[in-house]
């Protein structure tokens, strides 16, 4: 019987991070990029006789060099190029392939000389949107050097809740099934058509609530399901195995398995790149997996940017640098998101005053909307936490470019207009007040604010109300937004025009299709609510917000603040050491406490 070794390279969430660069402060950022994460590929592949490198999904959003390509149709688009140059040999697609339209999609994956796999988004018709798998034949060496025929199969997922979160893309033209479903189709076909190897590409991640099959995060029900060899998980950018997936039923955080099934979650950004190897023994097309291990690879600041990938991405780094330096106002205030997650921050505060004014227009405009008071939803996207010390907003006072006003916004988001209640509104801060970890006035211990993997995306406040958080109790929901403890209130003195909230009236609420549509499983948010589409993104109501005026100005903050707990409690958070420079919001004091983990500082903060 023989024995080989074959070795599965994965990247995932990488975001159109290609260069080591930060277009958003017009710097270099030596802390991930595919050009980095390329030497760290070429090394493992080096190691290994045989294997695959593969992409898990969410590959053309989430930079500047990512908007320009979709604006402008780069062709090739500079990522696939990037992958083309370094042999990638699958990839599957992610919710954010999404969302710039169908259109932009199906020209950017059209010059991938890889198949791009997706089983479970289907075409009006009922027809598979992508292929399904693919079969990816090797000649394998096993560990006596004897060469043997190997086929590995690749299946693509995508978490099914792109209907909701891009309605506006694909209503009419494409629909999804849940994971588990497409798998119990798919995986045994794949397995029919001859595959010695099943690696199942998920662009989901783990739910650690025990989720069904048709959930946002079903990698372990996909793993139940029977004929996978190994997953490669995304969407959630965290990493496994590590500490944060510790503690869930069925999965082996350290080891690195789903219900017994080797698993790999290779963070985001293509800071990190992961593998899994596989023992296999048999032959003559009859294998089977003996032995498995998986391991994460962080991009180090000394690791070298592949020159290959530079020279090939060339072109679309100066072009998006000549984009994102275009001057488009200016501002009279520093707008730096250091502390925007514990207190009303003029760096959301500009995002809120942006949307209402966008809003009025929309609301004189269509009359047949109804008058009720206009508020705005927003959050503070760049804050640190799971996504590192350098992920921050920091906007000098002064012209503002292009860049700037993108570092505000990240996400090319569809403006929404829906209709809410009081109730709900209620319940919509409840939901968002889940991102903090309760505090114990009995402790004295340092408490943290927030747990390292924390979204600040989830974080919405509503302008236009005022209100106080009572971090010292239960959250009502979880991450998930499902009620956890029906008692618990943090949202107190919840007020409209300076009087108590009335739960029966209704509001409109300017947001973004992601909100609107369910991203966050807001309460009152499911696509139903929605009264208004607009054509335009959010960040293009915020551009022409800015250069609608000579000088922007945030209005004044303190809608919300955090109510107080007791002097003896030490509630910390993690900011980077330039934090200590920068004044917090309304309502709070902060003390800098020393350093941090990963390179943030902590700080005490004081709620008054």
């Amino acid at each position: 019987m023989a024995a080989l070794d074959l070795r599965l390279i994965g990247v995932t969430d990488v975001h159109a991070h290609l260069r080591p660069y930060d277009y958003y402060r017009d710097r270099p950022d030596e802390t991930q990029g595919l050009a980095k994460a390329a030497t760290l590929i070429r090394a493992l592949r080096a190691e290994r006789p045989n294997g695959l490198t593969l992409d898990n999904g969410d590959l053309i959003q989430g930079t500047p060099l990512g908007d320009w390509a979709a604006a402008t149709g780069a062709s090739p688009h500079p990522m696939i190029a990037a992958m083309d140059a370094l042999g990638f040999d699958a990839a599957a697609v992610g919710n954010h392939e999404f969302n710039y339209g169908l259109d932009v999609l199906d020209r950017a994956l059209a010059g991938a000389k890889f198949p791009i796999v997706c089983c479970n988004v289907l075409r009006r018709d009922g027809s598979l949107y992508f292929t399904p798998w693919t079969l990816i034949s090797r000649r394998a060496l096993d560990r006596d050097g004897a060469a043997h025929d190997l086929k590995i199969g690749v299946v693509g997922f995508v978490t099914p809740q792109i209907v909701r979160w891009d309605r506006n893309h694909l209503e009419g033209r494409a629909t999804a099934r849940g994971i588990v479903e497409a798998a119990r189709e798919h995986i045994p076909a794949c397995r029919a058509a001859g595959a010695d190897v099943v690696v199942a590409l998920c662009h989901a991640g783990v739910s650690k609530i025990g989720p069904d099959g048709a959930d946002e995060n079903a990698g372990l029900p996909l793993a139940q399901v029977g004929g996978i060899d190994a997953i490669f998980l995304g969407h959630q950018h965290l990493l496994l195995p590590g500490s944060d997936f510790a503690g869930i039923d069925g999965v082996d955080a350290q080891r690195g398995t789903l219900a017994g099934v080797p698993a790999l979650m290779g963070g985001c950004f293509a800071a990190q790149v992961g593998a899994i190897d596989l023992t296999l023994e048999g032959g003559a097309g009859r294998w089977r997996v003996t032995g498995a291990a998986t391991s994460i690879h962080p991009v180090e600041t000394t690791t070298p940017a592949d020159a290959a990938l530079l020279a090939a991405s060339e072109d679309a780094h100066a072009a998006t640098l000549r984009y994102m330096r275009a001057p488009v106002g200016a501002i009279d205030v520093p707008l730096v998101s250091h502390f925007a997650m514990i207190g009303d921050d003029p760096s959301v505060r500009v995002i809120h005053d942006a949307q209402l004014w966008f809003g009025r227009q929309i609301i004189e405009a269509n009359p047949a909307l109804g008058a009720a008071p206009l508020l705005s939803a927003a959050a503070p996207f760049k804050c640190g936490g799971r996504n590192g010390v350098d992920y921050y907003t920091e906007v000098a006072a002064g012209p503002l470019l292009l860049r700037n006003v993108a570092d505000l916004y990240v996400y090319p988001n569809g403006l929404r207009i829906v209709r809410a209640t009081g109730a709900q509104l209620r319940e919509w801060l409840e939901r968002a007040a889940s991102v903090f970890l309760a505090l114990d006035p009995a402790r004295k211990d340092p408490q943290p604010l927030l747990a390292d993997s924390f979204a600040p995306y989830d974080f919405d406040s509503l302008a236009g109300l005022s209100y106080r958080l009572d971090l010292t109790g239960p959250a009502r929901y979880n991450d998930q937004g499902r009620v956890i403890a029906a008692s618990a209130r943090r949202i107190l003195d919840l007020a409209y025009a300076g009087r108590p909230l009335d739960e029966a009236a209704t509001f409109h609420v300017v947001t973004n299709a992601y909100r609107a549509n369910g991203g966050g499983n807001f309460p009152g948010c499911d696509g139903r609510s929605i009264v208004y589409e607009a054509p335009e993104t959010n960040f293009e109501a915020l551009l022409a917000y800015v250069k609608a005026r000579p000088t922007l100005r945030p209005s004044p903050g303190g809608g919300w603040r955090l109510a107080p707990w007791p002097a003896s409690v030490t509630a910390t958070l993690l900011a980077p050491p330039a934090a200590a420079g920068t004044a917090p919001p309304p309502g709070v004091r902060v003390e800098p406490l020393g350093a941090g983990p990963n390179g943030f500082a902590t700080f005490r903060v004081i709620s008054s």
